[in-house]
């Protein structure tokens, strides 16, 4: 069976939303996108026998301005001709041209622009990139006790049908060492790092809304009580700012929906 969704639309609106909160910053200075004015292409959903595939064709430009450590202000055009499914990250073509003080400069700079497509393609909120900057960071430690196997809850976390199912939504999840995994609408990445069945999962993770490229270190254990499986689990590297956050999310849409959606409660004493 194969149905197709036309999510042109909603992908404009979200795109535009995504570039207008990139703001990059290090020790060079600060930047970010001002305005978005051109935004064309289109994009669709197919669900084949099941499984969501994206597609997607865009010709993006946008405005940026920012200020160097020494107090030059910039402003320039950001181009990205050819964001589309088909191409990897580093196939894209982007084009970024600064002016200094508002004085065009007379040699142009030209880069590649590095958008992670897997971002749009499953609908997600932008992360800030940011480069060179020392960021505080923290450790918190989470138990939970389900009624079920090691084995079953071990699938819960790995097997891409069942994290679908408990976060209400289209998923990828490559259950393999070095597999990367995305859901809750893209606002959650990262990749599997180690794997022990039944007893042990390593993942970096992130919030995609988290400084670019940086990772929290996941590592859950499970131990086998007999009737039940107790679950613990140690989050590092987690962003200071973003531990309660990231404790709330755990909480509520990991343990508390996977409880829920395959009747893994734990008992009351």
């Amino acid at each position: 069976m194969l149905t197709e969704r036309d999510v042109t639309s909603w992908s404009s609106d979200k795109l535009k939303e995504l570039l207008l909160g990139v703001y990059v910053e290090n020790e060079e200075g600060s930047c970010e996108i001002t305005e978005v004015s051109k935004l064309e292409g289109e994009a669709s959903i197919n669900n084949r026998k099941g499984k969501l595939i994206f597609f997607y064709e865009w010709d993006v430009k946008a405005t940026w301005k920012g200020t160097s450590n020494m107090g030059v202000r910039y402003t320039g055009n950001l181009e990205v001709p050819n964001l589309s499914d088909e191409n990897d990250m580093d196939e894209l073509d982007g084009m970024i041209l600064p002016t200094a003080n508002g004085v065009s400069k007379q040699q142009e700079s030209q880069c590649s622009v590095k958008v992670d497509k897997t971002q749009f393609g499953s609908a997600s909120s932008a992360p800030r990139p940011t480069t060179g900057v020392k960021i505080p960071t923290c450790k918190f430690t989470m138990k939970e006790t389900f009624l079920t196997s090691p084995e079953e809850l071990y699938r819960v976390f790995t097997n891409q049908e069942m994290v679908q199912a408990f976060t209400h939504g289209a998923a990828l999840v490559e259950g393999e060492k070095g597999g990367k995994f995305r859901l809750l609408d893209g606002n959650v990445l990262g990749e599997f790092q180690e794997l022990v069945p039944e007893q042990k999962i390593v993942m970096k993770w992130r919030y995609n809304t988290w400084p670019c490229e940086h990772y929290a270190t996941v590592t859950i254990n499970l131990t086998d009580h007999g009737s039940d499986t107790e679950l613990s689990m140690e989050c590092k590297g987690v962003p200071g700012s973003e531990e309660e956050r990231t404790r709330e999310g755990w909480q509520r849409y990991y343990f508390e929906a996977i409880k829920q959606t395959f009747g893994y409660g734990a008992r009351l004493y």
